[in-house]
């Protein structure tokens, strides 16, 4: 038995009378992208350039959100101590004060509420890019550019990282405009390019944790040179 027919008006992303719906544009070709964008992924951070994820990284049969948080676990036992946060921030390349103060605040705020379940520090005002079970939901990913991207279709600027986080911003929620507004300024200030951009291969690196482990790589190879 086929599917029933669906007309025009109940495929469209646009409404005339909401001016906001043609502002933020969503990508209407992303099925023929990517397979099945409107499912959550457990294992691995998908979008076109990367259906199956992010190629040669272990997974470890992780969620996408632990595996974000995993280069974090220095010793690997499960549990990210503040020293551990201290590290993992010293390793991608933060400086002493930012280290100290993400260490203290992040396991302070964090640190009960997500044991035994990391999936609970998911909060408010984000891009809902992972689900409340810490999954990867590709057409929220691809969201982030398809409405904000307006200069550069698989970047961010500045100005568009702001306008984002402003839009994400849920009513009278302090705690998540404060947590989101730290999280995306300290990406933008370590993966921001020469131009100022912050492009779509390292918001995505984030997410799954790849990134930590290149930007770790990066700063071991030029402290060896230098």
């Amino acid at each position: 038995m086929g599917s029933p027919p669906v007309n025009e008006d109940a495929m469209t992303t646009e409404a005339t009378q909401a001016p906001i719906t043609r502002a933020r544009k969503l990508n209407t070709d992303l099925q023929d992208q990517v397979a099945k964008p409107y499912l959550a992924r457990a294992l691995e951070a998908v979008d076109p350039s990367h259906p199956n994820g992010t190629e040669g990284k272990d997974h470890r049969n992780m969620s996408v959100l632990q595996q974000h948080v995993a280069f974090f676990d220095r010793n690997n036992d499960g549990i990210v101590y503040p020293w551990e946060t201290f590290q993992g921030f010293r390793a991608i390349g933060c400086d002493l004060l930012t280290s100290i103060g993400g260490a203290i605040l992040i396991n302070l705020v964090l640190g009960y509420s997500t044991q035994p379940n990391i999936h609970k520090c998911k909060h408010g005002s984000d891009s809902e890019t992972y689900d409340t079970e810490g999954r990867f939901e590709p057409s929220k990913f691809d969201a982030i550019f398809s409405k904000y991207g307006l200069t550069h279709p698989n970047a961010l600027s500045s100005e568009e990282l702001s306008t984002m986080l402003k839009a994400n911003r849920n009513l009278t929620d302090f705690n998540g405009w404060i947590l989101s507004y730290s999280e995306w300024q300290l990406l933008y200030k370590l993966g921001k390019d020469e131009k100022g951009l912050l492009h779509r291969e390292t918001i995505r690196g984030v997410y799954d944790g790849s990134l930590f482990e290149q930007l770790e790589k990066k700063r071991a190879s030029h402290s060896k040179r230098s």
